[in-house]
């Protein structure tokens, strides 16, 4: 069926179902509030900007100020990744994921993140579904990191910085 120009531009005019949720829309992705920032190791940082606990995913940037190995992890399900600035890549691998790039994991890979020497900084987002399982080269368990453990680190932070525990709210679906 054929719509008018001025239908095209209508908005949808039925209810949305009650039990959608709300959108996260966050203006600036990568933030002019540095307290944004999570410290997750020593100049190793992740900005939320969905924290699933529903699913059981997240979606955040992170930040590398370092060179060397990041970590080693493994991941029972799939993990989607855009370059934003920088470049890494894993020792498993003859591929660099560059700037601009689009990397995605298979579930069960285990992999070593690195920044090359000549790296200042990397900004990657990534959408890590499940869990980061850390392992020693052998695939001993040395840790894990899920949503839950995530939204644990920025209430955490935040309280600390002065935002307030429950400015990651806005970031929890």
């Amino acid at each position: 069926m054929a719509q008018s120009e001025d239908e095209k531009r209508m908005p949808y005019q039925l209810p949305m179902p009650p039990e959608a949720g709300s959108d996260i829309v966050v203006p600036s992705a990568i933030p002019e509030d540095d307290r944004v920032w999570v410290p997750q190791a020593d100049q190793v940082w992740f900005r939320p900007l969905c924290l699933n606990a529903s699913q059981g995913y997240w979606v955040n940037l992170l930040k590398v100020r370092k060179a060397g190995v990041l970590a080693r992890h493994r991941h029972p399900n799939p993990v989607h990744g855009y370059v934003i600035k920088g470049r890494w890549h894993y020792l498993e691998h003859d591929w660099v994921a560059e700037e601009g790039g689009y990397v995605y994991e298979p579930p069960g890979e285990t992999h070593t993140l690195v920044v090359p020497e000549d790296v200042e900084e990397m900004i990657t987002l990534f959408q890590v579904n499940g869990i980061m399982y850390y392992v020693d080269p052998w695939g001993k368990h040395e840790g894990f990191e899920d949503v839950f453990t995530k939204i644990e680190m920025c209430r955490k932070h935040y309280e600390k910085v002065g935002l307030g525990g429950d400015f990651v709210d806005q970031f929890i679906r």
